[in-house]
């Protein structure tokens, strides 16, 4: 199902955008969204946007950087044309209490428009907000996200509009997200001026993707390569056979092991096992889900196995890591 339009407000000036700041929240997205009002206001000549920031509890909270905000209020009542932004971050998902949900559903029942930026769509799925919708988050939480929320439509665009909800995958994305906001508002024209004061010279649309393209990535601009990792990168729960992966670029398996070792130093087969637990680590980091469950989601048939390959990488077992990173967070 395509993403619904977003609904321009054009109603009495000025329209509040509440930011709700959670804990370890990332500075960039929040800043680049807040400065992007702050400049329509100026470019306006009038105060055309105006803005608060919450948070649970209502005193401060502390960015992922390290700086603590003085927050202006506690969660509580909004009206009904507020927009509420929920900027997340670094462990979103021990930032998520149940609080924070609960508020956030009984906001969301008024018919407010609702966005989360960088990881903040963790919040949203959570809360049942995007079920049957389309959505992006950052591509590092995206494995996770996918694994938890089968209902919600993951994206790999730098922001996506469905309807009242809206999210973005961090970073600078915010901007593209508030300058489309701003263009729907008021026009192109206050966009523009807004995002020349920026020095933001490459406005995204959400059709743009948010991770460099295989090519940029690798450092290397072989078609038949980037194919081949894009295939790779698509198939990490089934993983398919390195003559398969050969045979869909028009090449024979001994070519492509020639291809990988003259530009990646290593076999198909390692760089796909690489890929594989990369993605294996992500979900130990981010989720609750059992080893088991996170070695069948990666492609490996037995936990012995999972384990065997994972040692061999990060010097420790999936079940150490798993420990190290509650430790971590107990901190």
């Amino acid at each position: 199902m395509p993403p619904q339009p977003y609904t321009a407000n054009r109603g009495p000036h000025p329209r509040r955008f509440v930011f709700v700041l959670l804990d370890n929240f990332t500075l960039l997205s929040f800043a680049a969204a807040l400065d992007c009002l702050r400049i329509a206001n100026r470019m306006q000549e009038e105060p055309i946007y105006e803005w608060a920031i919450l948070g649970e509890g209502g005193e401060t909270k502390t960015c992922s950087a390290g700086t603590e905000f003085t927050l202006q209020a506690d969660l509580g009542e909004l009206r009904r044309d507020d927009i509420v932004v929920i900027c997340g971050g670094i462990d979103v998902q021990s930032a998520t209490t149940k609080r924070v949900i609960s508020w956030l559903r009984r906001e969301a029942r008024k018919g407010l428009a609702v966005a989360g930026l960088c990881t903040a769509a963790y919040v949203l799925a959570k809360a049942g907000l995007l079920d049957g919708k389309r959505a992006t988050i950052h591509w590092e939480n995206s494995d996770s996200f996918s694994e938890e929320f089968d209902e919600v439509t993951l994206t790999k665009s730098v922001f996506v509009v469905d309807g009242n909800r809206m999210t973005t995958a961090g970073g600078t994305s915010s901007i593209d997200l508030m300058l489309k906001l701003i263009a729907d508002d008021h026009g192109e024209d206050l966009a523009n001026a807004t995002a020349d004061q920026m020095i933001y010279s490459s406005i995204r649309t959400d059709q743009d993707t948010q991770r460099l393209s295989v090519p940029t990535r690798i450092g290397v601009r072989h078609p038949k390569l980037a194919r081949v990792i894009q295939m790779m990168e698509a198939n990490l729960e089934e993983p398919i056979s390195p003559a398969l992966l050969a045979k869909e670029v028009g090449m024979s398996t001994r070519q492509l092991e020639r291809l990988f070792r003259r530009y990646l130093n290593r076999s198909p087969k390692r760089y796909y096992m690489e890929l594989r637990l990369q993605k294996a680590r992500n979900l130990l980091m981010q989720t609750d889900m059992s080893v088991i469950n996170v070695a069948l989601a990666c492609g490996f048939a037995s936990p012995s196995h999972f384990s065997k390959c994972y040692r061999a990488h990060y010097d420790t077992t999936p079940y150490r890591e798993r420990g190290a990173q509650s430790t971590r967070l107990s901190i």
